[in-house]
């Protein structure tokens, strides 16, 4: 699967993932070497297979990736009304979900545009008081160059799926 010929494809599929939830998951490594697990409400995938999250008060999350820099993102849509159309249909139409693998970089001042484009997805929230402890004063991001990706499948409802967008849960 080619991670540039299918990129705008997983863009969506991420997209509407993080829209269904709110966040992703992004798995790091602790330094004992077991695996850790964080929601990150903050991702934001560009056209480059690239992509940014704001790296704000998940202590765990910011030091693992200084001492190894490999993450997996994965966001899967939950939607009740996607779901519930597959379920009725008997199959997904898409893959409800992808994984993205990658290595994020360091710590660094986020962009105007990228504290404009947080700014957006959350102004509806604002005014209330768990979204302005949440999401205040966001202003360090993290970039992410991905490599490769895994749609995230379930092979009896993907008979119809293209392959490039299907494999094994």
């Amino acid at each position: 699967m080619n991670i540039r010929e299918n990129w705008q494809k997983i863009k969506e599929t991420l997209e509407e993932g993080q829209a269904s939830t709110i966040y992703c998951s992004i798995a790091t490594v602790n330094p004992d070497g077991t695996p850790h697990i964080t929601p990150v409400g903050t991702v934001f995938l560009r056209d480059d297979q690239t992509g940014y999250f704001f790296d704000h008060y998940a202590k765990n999350l910011g030091s693992n990736i200084d001492q190894n820099p490999n993450i997996c993102i994965m966001a899967v849509n939950a939607g009740r009304i996607y779901w519930l159309h597959s379920l009725i249909k008997g199959r997904f139409v898409s893959s409800p979900g992808v994984r993205l693998y990658g290595k994020a970089g360091p710590i660094r001042p986020a962009t105007p545009e990228e504290i404009a484009k947080i700014e957006k997805r959350v102004r509806l929230a604002k005014w209330l008081k768990g979204a302005r402890t949440l999401w205040s004063g966001l202003t360090h991001v993290r970039d992410i160059e991905f490599s490769d990706y895994k749609p995230v499948t379930y092979p009896v409802m993907m008979e119809s799926v293209p392959p490039e967008l299907s494999s094994n849960a």
